[in-house]
């Protein structure tokens, strides 16, 4: 395995963490209104993730520097042909960090709603964009032989991508409601446990349909590795090992299969993209590859050696955080201010 390759599957896991990590503080952003009857119970689901969301948002910025560092024409290609969406995504980051960090600094109702409202969009319109994002990706886009992306905003709006905006929004409100059920007790649970059962049905027939639409736009089924389809099985029996677990209200259980869906989910694409890093819909010989997109060889070798020693301590302080941090909350936890 060359140094290429094991900086495409370092990357390939920072951003199957994120979306797995990430997934379920947007999952919860997304319910806070929809579990919550009053102030008390929007302060506890927003404590379910407190501890844990800034930490969650490391493996985006260290993706991103990974990208940067070891496949600077893949990094130049993504950011300057995805400019639109991944503002509006930093945008959306930036205010939903504002409505955590600062809405308990005035007690104004309508300051709190406001917060609330950041905290909202903050997390739906992530959860959208990054399902647009990756479904061009894997579906392809106009890149020349420069490597410069020759399309515009409107290329990106698609029907697959848009469909693959509703799938990652779906999943994550599945992964976000699961979480809070593993999380909260009384009400709060007993509504997220709900809103998990009845979103899972829906959630499968957007799946299943977008998985079909990609058998036609994509090339991703053709490219699953050893034994094709794998990959998707495991992802298929995760998500159904999640309505068992509902059922049986074993949130953690529960948790673990909406987590192994998106890991398993998040997998299938890199390893259908392998060993290209962006696809080009003007002609094939201008994909991006781990080769023609990456920097020097010393390079890549430098940043392996910083990497293996930085993320063990990453690592181990998130795993330290999840375990103190581990026990439901109650309305009794939260102060009465």
């Amino acid at each position: 395995m060359d140094l290429n390759t094991i900086w495409f599957l370092l990357i390939a896991i920072l951003f199957i963490g994120y979306f797995f990590l990430e997934g379920f503080d947007f999952g919860v952003g997304i319910l806070m209104p929809f579990v919550s009857e009053d102030d008390t119970d929007r302060r506890l689901v927003i404590n379910s993730i407190g501890p844990y969301w800034d930490g969650n948002e490391v493996w985006l910025i260290t993706a991103g520097g990974a990208m940067f560092a070891a496949f600077p024409h893949w990094y130049a290609t993504l950011f300057s042909g995805f400019y639109l969406p991944l503002l509006l995504i930093l945008l959306a980051l930036i205010l939903r960090a504002v409505g955590f960090e600062f809405r308990s600094k005035l007690a104004a109702q309508g300051w709190r709603r406001t917060a609330d409202q950041f905290i909202f969009w903050g997390s739906l319109l992530p959860a959208v964009l990054w399902g647009v994002a990756f479904a061009n990706i894997v579906r392809g886009v106009p890149i020349g032989e420069d490597m410069y992306y020759t399309g515009g905003f409107f290329n990106l709006l698609n029907p697959y991508a848009l469909l693959g905006g509703a799938v990652s929004l779906l999943i994550f409100t599945l992964h976000g409601a699961v979480f809070l059920s593993l999380r909260t007790s009384g009400s709060v649970r007993d509504r997220a446990h709900k809103i998990a059962q009845s979103i899972w049905l829906p959630s499968l027939a957007v799946m299943v349909v977008f998985a079909g639409f990609g058998y036609v736009q994509t090339d991703l089924h053709t490219r699953l590795g050893v034994i094709p389809g794998t990959l998707p099985l495991l992802a298929a029996c995760s998500y159904i090992a999640i309505a068992v677990f509902l059922k049986k209200k074993q949130d953690g259980w529960a948790f673990a299969s909406t987590s192994l869906t998106i890991v398993f989910g998040a997998a299938v694409i890199f390893e259908g993209m392998f060993p290209r890093v962006m696809l080009s819909s003007t002609d094939p010989a201008y994909h991006l590859t781990i080769y023609n997109a990456s920097s020097s060889p010393l390079t890549l070798r430098v940043m392996l050696i910083v990497a293996l020693f930085f993320v063990p301590i990453v690592l181990g302080y998130q795993g330290w955080s999840y375990y103190v941090f581990r026990k439901r909350l109650t309305r009794e936890s939260i102060p009465n201010h």
